[in-house]
């Protein structure tokens, strides 16, 4: 079996994480310092985002030269300040009058049930992100934006499993690589898209799962919590800002696929493309394997992820793939 791939197989991009394990909180940047035309597909119906506007066709600036997810409902926005700090020491940056200003679009997910709910990434985990950037392999599961991350809260915290963020890619031949770096905070249940069976998600008493869309069919009062997904695709395809933002609606394509129900009004889902320039390549087959590598890469968060503050997480000694609760996690 060859090496897993993952997003910083994408030439330019590099990924790093901050983690708050005591306080179960954190952050993820992926930098392309050289910048990278960026697009943005937002579907969920709680979002917390960041110069998604400025991502989106008809608007001046074409790159950005980071993208943040981060923890801590929209408090964890200001962690793309110190991403913005990083750069500007460096020289890197949209310039504007002779000033450079780095273009840092972020998106957060909701993690304040899980630790210190008055915990969340600031400026300055924002900036250890950056100094921990690797472009070799990155450490996935309850780390970095995916360390509160949970799913299947449909009948609330007691039952629910630890998400996380994962990564993979597809090298697609003739130089043309498409990764996609995820982190996994659903409402809903994450699925084998294999199979169809639920890897994670709502858990009964019996060690079964609830099986969320069954759940909400027999609610007579809406569920309660925020939840979200987010994501960055990169690609070393050479696209305009629309083809990144059709590559970046095509990727939630792949959420779909992995994740049930998704774009509910109490998940945020965003997802952002980076496309760094120097491959021609069709922006349908780049789409089209957008979506399988979030599809992978959510699968990859929850199998990854461990328990934190009590929430049983895959990766834990002993969990079953049926969803077992028996799990003590700290």
């Amino acid at each position: 079996m060859g090496e897993v791939m993952g997003i910083t197989d994408v030439p330019g991009i590099r990924v790093g994480h901050a983690t708050d394990e005591q306080r179960i909180t954190g952050c993820t940047v992926v930098l392309c310092e050289s910048g990278a035309v960026v697009g943005v597909d937002q579907r969920g119906g709680a979002p917390g985002t960041r110069e998604t506007d400025l991502a989106r066709p008809m608007h001046l600036v074409r790159e950005a030269h980071a993208v943040v997810l981060a923890g801590g409902s929209a408090f964890g926005l200001a962690a793309a300040d110190g991403v913005m700090r990083w750069l500007a020491e460096r020289g890197i940056g949209y310039e504007a009058l002779g000033v450079q200003v780095p273009i840092v679009p972020a998106a957060i997910l909701f993690d304040l049930a899980l630790g210190d709910p008055h915990a969340y990434p600031d400026a300055e985990m924002g900036w250890r992100a950056c100094e921990a950037v690797t472009d070799g392999p990155i450490v996935e599961g309850s780390v970095g934006a995916g360390t509160g991350a949970t799913v299947g809260k449909v009948l609330g915290m007691g039952s629910a499993m630890k998400g996380g963020i994962g990564t993979a890619a597809e090298d697609l031949g003739n130089g043309l690589i498409v990764g996609a770096l995820v982190a996994v905070n659903a409402l809903g249940d994450v699925i084998d898209p294999a199979t169809g069976d639920i890897l994670a998600g709502a858990r009964l008493p019996d060690g079964g799962f609830a099986d969320t869309l069954a759940v909400l069919r027999q609610m007579r009062v809406q569920p309660s919590g925020e939840s979200t997904v987010i994501g960055v695709v990169a690609t070393n395809a050479r696209l305009d800002k629309e083809g990144a933002c059709k590559v970046a609606q095509m990727a939630q394509d792949g959420l779909a696929r992995a994740v049930r129900p998704v774009h509910t009004m109490y998940d945020g889902d965003t997802f952002f493309a980076l496309a760094t320039g120097d491959v021609v390549a069709d922006v349908n087959l780049v789409g089209a394997y957008a979506a399988e590598v979030v599809t992978r890469a959510i699968v990859r968060a929850v199998r990854m992820a461990q328990g934190r503050g009590g929430v049983p997480g895959l990766a834990d000694r002993g969990t079953r793939a049926s969803g077992s609760s028996s799990i003590s996690c700290s």
